[in-house]
């Protein structure tokens, strides 16, 4: 019997190592390997095929959005499961709108996950049944094209603003962002935090989401 080839892609190695050990126990998967962040990830899936990447949202270097539009970029035939904490519906619409082919929140049964992946290995997009549930009409429309995930053109962001929103896209903490534009921490802070109330997010990810949304940011 052929197994389904698994990445897990998690900057925790408890939630890595936790993961592997629950799909080792089926006799249909196969974990290929691990990867801490998305940067590392782009290189595995080259490296070692998996048939589906399990893919979290936030980690260092390379976020998981980054890395998801990478690999649509790179024509990587994996599909990938967005396994995350984030619940909010949001989330769900725009990680599909930009390629996911599934999504699955992490305190799920194992049992869900387990079956996430074989129908995505299938060809079947898999949502976490909450979710689904939660707006089914909205992600029939978005299954459809019928929402194409722009925001309004008319946040006007300064040009030190656009900056910083292309590095946090990036996957770039304040410090690293201080660091590369040579500004203290805390005018980025300030910056960051007038950017997130101009476009209306709550965190970096989402933040992340506007900008390739927006393509504000070109991988």
């Amino acid at each position: 019997m052929n197994k389904i080839k698994v990445l897990i892609v998690d900057d925790h190695a408890l939630v890595r190592q936790g993961l592997s050990q629950i799909l080792s126990l089926q006799p249909d998967l196969e974990v290929v390997g691990e990867a801490k962040d998305g940067e590392e990830c782009l290189l595995k899936v080259r490296d070692l095929k998996p048939d589906v990447t399990l893919l979290d949202l936030n980690m260092p270097n390379v976020n998981g959005i980054k890395a998801l539009r990478k690999l649509k970029d790179m024509n990587q035939e994996t599909k990938v499961i967005i396994l995350t904490f984030h619940e909010e519906i949001e989330y769900l619409f725009e990680t599909l709108n930009l390629g996911a082919n599934g999504y699955i929140v992490k305190d799920a049964e194992s049992d869900v996950l387990i079956h996430g992946i074989r129908e995505v290995y299938n060809g079947v997009s898999y949502v976490y049944p909450t979710m689904a549930e939660g707006d089914v009409n909205k992600l029939n429309m978005l299954r459809k094209g019928e929402i194409n995930g722009t925001d309004s053109p008319t946040v006007k962001l300064t040009k030190r603003e656009y900056e910083i929103l292309t590095l946090i896209a990036d996957g770039m903490n304040n410090k690293d962002i201080a660091n590369t534009l040579f500004i203290s921490e805390k005018t980025v802070k300030n910056h960051v935090s007038n950017i997130f109330k101009k476009i209306k997010v709550n965190d970096r990810t989402q933040a992340a989401i506007y900008a390739y949304r927006n393509k504000i940011k070109s991988i």
